[in-house]
C-alpha cells in the first residue's frame, strides 16, 4: 500500500490506523497542502483534485479518507478496530464513524477557511461565528455520546480514528471544549497514543 500524505490532513487518519493495526506501507510525503507537486498532471491522475489522503493498492486509487479506511479494515484489518456487522456495538460505531465528515468537518472547514486561509479583510465575522456555535453544538453531542467511556463505542476502534481525529482538528480550530470534560479527557487519551504521535508528521 502507498499512502500520499501531508502532515496536519485528513491523511493523518490513514497512517493512524496503519500503526494501529501494525501495518506495512509506502509513503509518499506531500510538504503540506500547499506544495504545488500536488497540482502537477501526474498526481491529479491519482487523485483528480489534487488533495490528500489517497491510497494506491492493488492497481487502484482511493481518494475520501473514510473509503479508505473502510477499505484498509475489510482487506487487511483482521477483524480488529470494529465491531462484527449485526453486533450490538456496530450501529453506534457507524454513527461515531460518519459523525466526522458529516457534522463535526464542515464547521471546522468553514473555521480553517475563514481564519486560517482568507486574508483578515475578506473574512467574513457571520461565517465565523455561525460556525462556532454550530461546532459547540457538534462537540457536545460526542461529548453527551462519550458519557464515561474512555473511547466512542467503549474500546479502540476506527470510529475514533474518524471521529477522534476531527475532535481533536476541531479543538485546534475554534471548538471550545472548555465546560466538555469528557472531550478534554477524550483528546488526551487519543493524543497519547503513540500510534497517532508518529502520524502527525512521519517520513
Amino acid at each position: 500500500m502507498k499512502i500520499y500524505y501531508a502532515p496536519n490532513t485528513r491523511a493523518v487518519r490513514i497512517v493512524w490506523l496503519c500503526e494501529e493495526l501494525g501495518l506495512g506501507y509506502e509513503l509518499h510525503k506531500f510538504d503540506g497542502l500547499t506544495d504545488k507537486r500536488m497540482r502537477e498532471p501526474d498526481y491529479l491522475g491519482v487523485h483528480p483534485l489534487g488533495r490528500v489522503p489517497c491510497l494506491e493498492d492493488n492497481g487502484q486509487y482511493i481518494f475520501e479518507s473514510g473509503a479508505i479506511v473502510q477499505y484498509i479494515l475489510a482487506l487487511y484489518g483482521d477483524d480488529k478496530l470494529a465491531p462484527a456487522p449485526g453486533s450490538y456495538e456496530y450501529a453506534n460505531y457507524l454513527q461515531w464513524f460518519h459523525y466526522a465528515e458529516g457534522m463535526l468537518m464542515p464547521p471546522v472547514n468553514t473555521l480553517v477557511v475563514e481564519t486560517r486561509i482568507l486574508p483578515a479583510e475578506k473574512s467574513n465575522p457571520t461565517n465565523i461565528a455561525r460556525a462556532t456555535k454550530l461546532l459547540g453544538r457538534m462537540l457536545a453531542i460526542i461529548e453527551a455520546g462519550l458519557g464515561d467511556k474512555d473511547y466512542l463505542v467503549g474500546d479502540f476502534t476506527a470510529a475514533d480514528v474518524m471521529c477522534g481525529h476531527a475532535t481533536i482538528v476541531a479543538t485546534r480550530n475554534g471548538g471550545d471544549i472548555a465546560d466538555k470534560p469528557a472531550v478534554a479527557a477524550y483528546v488526551e487519551r487519543l493524543q497519547a497514543r503513540p500510534a497517532l504521535q508518529k502520524s502527525w508528521d512521519v517520513g
